[in-house]
């Protein structure tokens, strides 16, 4: 994925009427705002804002929880907002311009170390967690005739890791590096997933990397008629990246998610992550966090979207490598959650 910094909001979500407001003169007063930057229309993050936003949300005036209303904050209006992603995101949580947003786990780390695609933009020291939702799977992608079998096989291949500025390139590096393998022992090329694909098509590739859930769709679409195979990234090497980046989780692409793909495939992935600033009061995100992994939002995430399933309180933890919000941390404790491993 490349990321651009121009960002365009377009409001979802939650919605407030004035009859609402009107039943008290308190509630207005009560009322608190807080918006989910989330990405791309067309994407899984903007539904996903759009469902979470629904949850947290119990606007004044609102039936309670146990009588059929929302089970959501008390006075909180949260809205999802359209954007240009993780990059994005971040900055502008940075900037204080938004209270929380969705990102990639890695793209959250660099962003708050200062490091990868934020090397020499500084660092936004203040960016806190709140929870991991899904996997995005490192897809590793070969022409099945490469004889490409595992990582080590992209020794003197033509290989795409995305272009340059893109969290695919770095993450792609990372992972050629944990196998001993530098670019200058690849052909290596810098082409958008799609484009790779055309080239693999072409006879022209034989193998390229993608971050994304699956199944993605230029991957269903060359799969359809090109005989590919998924790559293993697993075994030592695949446990020193998530050793050394902690961004990094285990993951599977299960059999059949692709054309041609009889088994499942052990991988690696970047979670889709919520985020926040540490200037947000304890006490809201403690709320905030409260409502995400309620039951009534479980029934929300599981009919609302097919990602919404794999959004579970067992995992809220995994790849979380930057602070969690002091009141993201408080719910956690009192839980009992931690990363599993």
């Amino acid at each position: 994925m490349r990321f651009s910094m121009k960002q365009t909001l377009i409001a979802a979500g939650a919605a407030v009427t004035i009859g609402a407001l009107a039943v008290g003169g308190s509630f207005a007063q009560d009322m608190k705002f807080f918006r989910i930057a989330t990405g791309g229309t067309a994407g899984t993050y903007f539904p996903i804002g759009g469902l979470l936003a629904n949850a947290i949300s119990n606007p004044p005036g609102s039936r309670a929880c146990d009588e059929g209303g929302s089970c959501g904050v008390p006075g909180l209006v949260a809205t999802a907002i359209a954007s240009n992603g993780s990059v994005a995101n971040v900055n502008a949580i940075g900037s204080g311009t938004l209270e929380s947003g969705f990102s990639q786990s890695d793209v959250a780390y660099w962003a708050q170390t200062g490091t990868g695609v934020f090397e020499g933009k500084g660092k936004v020291e203040k960016l806190r967690a709140i929870a991991n939702l899904y996997p995005e799977s490192i897809h590793l992608v070969a022409k099945k005739d490469s004889g490409i079998t595992s990582v080590a096989d992209l020794k003197g291949k033509r290989v795409s890791l995305d272009e340059p500025g893109s969290g695919t390139l770095v993450d792609a590096r990372l992972i050629l590096e944990a196998y001993g393998i530098t670019e200058k022992d690849i052909e290596p090329e810098y082409l958008k997933p799609n484009q790779a694909a055309d080239r693999m098509r072409d006879g022209a590739m034989d193998a390229f990397f993608f971050v994304g859930g699956f199944p993605a769709g230029a991957i269903v679409e060359l799969a359809s008629n090109t005989p590919i195979t998924i790559v293993p990234i697993a075994g030592d090497e695949a446990k020193k990246v998530t050793t050394d980046y902690e961004f990094f989780a285990k993951n599977t692409i299960p059999a059949g998610t692709y054309d041609g793909q009889d088994g499942d495939v052990e991988t690696l992935s970047v979670g889709a992550q919520w985020v926040t600033s540490a200037d947000q009061p304890e006490e809201l995100i403690y709320e905030v966090t409260k409502a995400l992994w309620n039951d009534n939002t479980r029934k929300l995430l599981d009919a609302g979207h097919a990602k919404g399933k794999e959004i579970t309180k067992e995992t809220a933890l995994n790849g979380v490598a930057i602070p969690l919000h002091p009141g993201a941390k408080k719910f956690y404790d009192e839980a009992g959650i931690t990363a599993s491993k």
